[in-house]
């Protein structure tokens, strides 16, 4: 009896120190070794620090960058990424490395570099989602390789140029409504201050609502302000270190997210069983995103008899929450910077008007007219230029992989930011963080001189599947606006550009509207 106590007790000692020795190895030997290997090449960065690495100098300088907003200007980067722009001041180099906790990173800021990455997605991947991504939304934006491939293939049908034309009614009549609720307030000077931030995030949800799923935004309000409330709490969760199991800790934020995630599940669970029902009864149309990704899973699954071939019910859940998350954000985004942009410039904000006037003078906008807005879309295309949705894209590499003359170790991750490229002198000349859609006029391929220094929705394989959708919602958007209203900044605008997934304003956008 005794030996066998004395077994167990050398097999727990062994295994304690197995674990010991793997931790170790996880939280500095390896890390030490990768910055070891990077300085080697010619790499300049952080030194590393145990366990944490760069991320409470991360969320220091964020946590006081957010605390005032800035003088009116668009050198916004020192504001929403403080750590980065201080790393790259500090190393002078356009590629240098920093640490998220135990795992190396690296901003990519050469055109070049940036295309291979963004071409090559079955090398360069998604990261390995945090355990509580799944609790915001999955669906696409996440997903990797043949799995990718497959959910692609069968969205695709969605944003077809051919199906988006039918959803131009849904469009205008979310935005009329939102006309007519700023109207309502300047009727009697025809004039009014107005924050019209949370008007665009009620407006670009209510898109998502009938083009997605065929329903008014009453019906879908309740899942944007769960998502909104989760993408608050997730952007908390990216910004710290995870650690395995932390998810099943009962703090009151995963409590919150876990509740918000059943509560949303369970209602885009009921808006699918309503439509799989009319299905199955003949009833249904296919003119709304889910109905095309219906038939098309459908389709699939029926041609090659497996189900295996289309998308559960669990992933089907995961892209309309992804619809609503992706398609409300990107656009509001957009729009909000856009009427900012041109509260400053008046001169174009006079311009756009003009020739939204002569296309469709104060008749309602249609798919030809709105595909001739030549201002319009160099103004658009600008914003996007300075206040890209997305500011960051990530990608990580699972072995060891040459990228140009670089060497990289598996696990390390790379960033490709369009805000950083986007405002690059050297690419974009002394002018390149003022306000000049000029510099579009001859069109993207000519404003990047054919460099990869414009990738507002990404590039590649992966870019963005609903871009022309958020694009034509824009311009239908605008031409409304510039119709019905003249804008420019209220004293009370305070200028705080932040990141929650996309690129916001902090403390809204604060505007006074004359009636037209």
């Amino acid at each position: 009896m005794e030996i066998f106590y004395r077994s167990i007790a050398v097999s727990s000692v062994i295994f304690v120190l197995i674990c010991a020795w793997k931790i170790l190895n996880w939280a500095w030997i390896a890390p030490k070794k990768m910055e070891k290997n990077l300085r080697r090449q010619g790499l300049t960065g952080n030194s590393y620090r145990f366990l944490f690495g760069d991320t409470k100098d991360m969320r220091r300088l964020l946590e006081e960058a957010m605390s005032k907003p800035i003088t009116l200007t668009n050198d916004i980067i020192p504001r929403i990424m403080p750590f980065i722009h201080e790393t790259i001041q500090q190393h002078k180099g356009k590629n240098c490395f920093f640490w998220l906790g135990p795992r190396p990173a690296m901003v990519l800021l050469d055109p070049e570099q940036i295309k291979e990455v963004l071409t090559k997605n079955y090398t360069y991947q998604k990261p390995r989602a945090n355990p509580l991504t799944k609790l915001l939304a999955l669906g696409l934006a996440s997903l990797d390789t043949e799995k990718w491939t497959k959910h692609r293939r069968l969205m695709n049908p969605a944003f077809h140029v051919e199906k988006l034309k039918l959803m131009l009614p849904a469009f205008y009549t979310s935005c009329n409504e939102m006309l007519s609720k700023w109207e309502k307030v300047a009727s009697a000077e025809g004039c009014c201050e107005l924050d019209v931030w949370p008007y665009l995030q009620t407006f670009t949800s209510d898109v998502i609502s009938r083009t997605a799923f065929g329903s008014n935004y009453e019906k879908g309000r309740m899942i944007f302000e769960l998502q909104k409330e989760q993408s608050k709490y997730f952007e908390q969760v990216i910004q710290s270190i995870y650690l395995p199991g932390l998810r099943f800790v009962p703090t009151k934020r995963n409590k919150r997210m876990h509740k918000i995630f059943k509560e949303v599940k369970s209602l885009v669970l009921g808006i699918i069983n309503e439509r799989l029902n009319k299905i199955e009864s003949g009833q249904a149309t296919n003119d709304d995103l889910l109905g095309i990704l219906l038939e098309s899973n459908l389709n699939e699954i029926q041609q090659h008899g497996n189900k295996e071939d289309g998308m559960s019910l669990e992933e089907v859940i995961q892209e309309c929450k992804l619809f609503y998350l992706a398609g409300q954000e990107t656009t509001a985004g957009l729009l909000v910077w856009t009427l900012i942009l041109l509260s400053q410039h008046l001169d174009w904000q006079a311009r756009a008007r003009d020739e939204v006037l002569q296309i469709f003078g104060n008749n309602k906008p249609d798919i030809d007219g709105l595909n001739h807005l030549k201002i319009v879309t160099m103004i658009l295309n600008e914003v996007l230029r300075l206040y890209p949705p997305a500011v960051m894209l990530a990608r990580t590499i699972f072995e060891e992989t040459k990228l140009g003359k670089l060497s990289l170790p598996a696990g390390m991750m790379l960033f490709v930011s369009p805000v950083l490229v986007q405002h690059d002198q050297d690419l974009w000349g002394d002018d390149a963080k003022e306000f000049n859609p000029e510099r579009f006029r001859e069109g993207v391929s000519n404003a990047t001189k054919g460099s990869l220094s414009f990738f507002p929705f990404a590039w590649g394989p992966r870019i963005c599947i609903g871009q022309y959708f958020a694009m034509l919602e824009a311009k239908m958007a605008v031409a409304l606006i510039l119709q019905r209203f003249s804008f420019e900044l209220s004293p009370a605008y305070a200028h705080a550009p932040r990141v929650v997934l996309t690129l916001q304003p902090q403390y809204g956008a604060h505007l006074i509207l004359r009636k037209l």
